[in-house]
């Protein structure tokens, strides 16, 4: 198998297993709207809603992340067709590919990486 092959694939093992995460959450956010052990007039008590909307805010946040995960294999395998994947979107060095093998949709090399990081928690 090419390299470009073993990349594509890499992608769509991520792919799957992200979209298989996000089903699951959205399943389990679905069944807790529908079972409401915290609802007052249904004989439920009021901190059970409180703990039932935290745990639900806290899976649709995760179901976000993943939504923004699956973008980035998406980006990632547009990359891939148009030749660009595996190159550092800011510097254009090549990335590592134990950190390809690792974040198949990684975009930066580490040293982007971090910068980015750093960027985002100063703000």
């Amino acid at each position: 198998m090419n390299e470009m092959a073993e990349h594509r694939e890499l992608l769509e093992r991520e792919r799957v297993r992200l979209l298989g995460l996000r089903e699951n959450l959205t399943e389990a956010t679905e069944d807790a709207e529908h079972e409401s052990p915290g609802d007052p007039s249904a004989g439920g008590h009021i901190a059970d809603a409180g703990s039932e909307l935290f745990e639900r805010s806290r899976d649709l946040s995760i179901v976000e992340d993943l939504e923004a995960q699956l973008a980035d294999i998406e980006h990632a395998t547009a990359r891939l067709a148009n030749g660009s994947y595996g190159s550092c979107e800011a510097c254009g060095k090549p990335i590592d590919a134990d950190r390809l093998a690792a974040r198949p949709a990684a975009r930066f090399c580490l040293e982007d990486q971090q910068v980015a990081e750093r960027e985002v928690h100063v703000r």
